[in-house]
């Protein structure tokens, strides 16, 4: 029964591994594109724009423009507002840059005609077409602020209504949308107040790693729609509290409704563009009365303090959840904040990691150590079952009633050696959409060659670790990492003894082998956490033989 315990702990890592790497490769996005339109509702439609898309270099249009918009920064973000339609089009994360081989920055936010055009507007619709409302086309003029994270926008009608706009940008990644109205007319209005997102490009295949698409929270429940989802139909809902947008993979842009009011959310595909509105309830503005409607819009970095810091402040539901940790979020979360706790000590995820292996290691040992103590026990009855074999011989039935009988009998669980590697799986995957997922892993260094432990380990053999001026093409990629806990692996083999049947030792030989091209294109993080985790194994083992002994 050892050897069942051995050949079943290599079924279940090959197939978990293989499966997983089938299953959850991430797909390369194919970006489209698509032309912007304006907002619409189920009551109030705004005819979508038909000029054709041009896709014009993003520097180009911003540089054309420049006349027509209003810087606003802070420590964290850089971008401007066009004064054409009140559009929130310019948007540089100025902490993360596009990969490790460029200065350049991530550019979340770009205008209309660009062929990645994502931006955020805000304005009123009305049923009543006697008032002038500003639109896409509307040119507002600029009052003067002093704050290089705030600006002050400013429409008058031509009945004299006057339409204000206050975007106000916290230390991160908020934006506060105050919209105002000041009815000078002799009449009353009636309005409703939107926010919209609208963006020309989507994820066109499905991604079980992370989810990228439309995301919302809707009756206090987190919803995640794929992009081909929103092609399919249109999702529409009216309530009180929650959230939408669109999230990436470590990026989110969603409108945050004051939660106290009723609102309604819509996500639709209008054949050549993706679009999240929040439609505020109706509001009438008396003669002489004025109107304020706040709503805020977060556009950056999803990183999970913060969007605990936001949901708590602004009493946003599940906000947090805009991180995909995924089916096993009990466990994933966990496993970050305790891994970020670490690194908080620490100050590298690599060595938090580390931190963490230990941890996990030393939670299991009560069951390692039965585990070891079972197996032992199963080497002293290997004799007696030897007897019981000879004595059945062919009569399968008969043996294996007997071998029940005699671990009954000595109270031995042939498969309790089994029980630490099932329960170290969960972590395994939870380490892996941790590492995946979280922009705090993103471009994490370790040491020496080590610099993104959320990549693959970078090196190859085949070009001797890079001494050799030879391009290696990616299914060879099989980097010092992958080896080293292949070697591990090895020597971890090596402590036990070897399986009696000949294919099964066979397996066991070669899959220290197999593993290494498994693991070759996991990150970096993961391979470190397995290959640490084999050299605590070995110490342990060493250790409880002479604990037994």
């Amino acid at each position: 029964m050892e050897q069942f315990r051995l050949v079943l702990a290599v079924i279940l890592s090959t197939a978990i591994l293989f499966g997983w790497q089938y299953f959850f490769a991430p797909p390369v996005p194919s970006p489209k594109s698509i032309e912007i339109s304006t907002t619409a509702d189920n009551q109030i439609n705004i005819l979508p724009d038909l000029r054709i898309a041009i896709n014009h270099d993003r520097e180009e249009i911003l540089k054309q423009d420049f006349e027509q918009r209003i810087k606003i920064f802070n420590e964290y973000v850089s971008g401007s507002i066009s004064l054409q339609g009140a559009r929130l089009d310019d948007l540089i994360l100025l902490k993360y840059r596009k990969d490790l081989t460029t200065k350049d920055k991530v550019v979340l936010l770009s205008p209309q005609n660009t062929q990645k055009s994502y931006f955020a507007e805000f304005g009123w619709l009305s049923t009543n077409n006697k008032f002038d409302l500003p639109n896409n086309k509307t040119i507002w003029k600029v009052g003067d602020t002093g704050n290089p994270n705030t600006a002050n926008l400013c429409w008058i009608n031509n009945q004299g209504i006057k339409f204000t706009i206050k975007i106000t940008l916290d230390e991160n990644y908020l934006f506060d949308i105050n919209q105002g109205i000041e009815n000078t007319s002799s009449e009353d209005i009636i309005v409703y107040p939107y926010t919209s997102v609208n963006r020309s490009y989507g994820q066109n295949e499905s991604n079980a790693i992370v989810h990228e698409g439309a995301i919302a929270v809707f009756d206090n429940q987190l919803t995640e729609y794929s992009f081909s989802d929103l092609k399919e139909e249109s999702i529409e809902k009216k309530q009180q509290k929650g959230w939408i947008g669109f999230s990436d993979k470590y990026w989110l842009v969603s409108i945050l409704p004051n939660q106290n009011a009723l609102f309604n959310a819509k996500l639709t595909w209008f054949g050549n563009k993706y679009q999240a509105d929040i439609l505020q309830n109706k509001i009438t503005v008396s003669s002489g009365q004025s109107f304020n409607n706040t709503v805020r819009l977060f556009a950056g970095a999803k990183n999970i303090d913060l969007l605990h810091q936001y949901q708590n402040q602004y009493h946003i539901p599940l906000f947090d959840r805009a991180v995909d940790f995924g089916i096993l979020y009990f466990i994933t979360k966990p496993i970050f904040l305790l891994l970020n706790y670490f690194y908080n000590v620490v100050g590298n995820f690599g060595v938090a990691i580390l931190i963490l292996t230990i941890f996990i290691k030393v939670l299991l040992f009560p069951l390692t150590y039965k585990g070891f103590v079972n197996m032992n026990r199963l080497k002293v009855l290997q004799p007696q079952l030897a007897t019981i074999k000879e004595m059945y011989g062919n009569d399968t039935v008969a043996f294996q009633k007997s071998v029940m009988e005699l671990y009954k009998k000595e109270k031995v669980n042939p498969i309790s050696g089994c029980l630490p590697l099932l329960l170290q799986m969960p972590v395994f995957f939870a380490l892996y959409k941790v590492l995946s997922v979280t922009i705090e892993m993103r471009h994490a260094p370790f040491f020496g060659w080590i610099k993104d432990l959320s990549a693959p380990d970078p090196t190859t053999i085949f070009n001797l670790f890079g001494l050799l001026p030879w391009s290696v093409p990616s299914f060879l990629m099989i980097g010092v990492l992958p080896i080293l806990m292949a070697i591990t692996m090895h020597m971890q083999q090596s402590l036990n003894p070897a399986p009696a049947d000949p294919t099964q030792a066979l397996v066991m030989k070669y899959l220290p082998l197999i593993f290494v091209f498994v693991f070759a294109s996991f990150p970096s993080g993961l391979v470190l956490y397995w290959t640490w985790s084999n050299i605590l194994s070995i110490i342990q083992q060493i250790v409880i033989k002479r604990i037994v002994k």
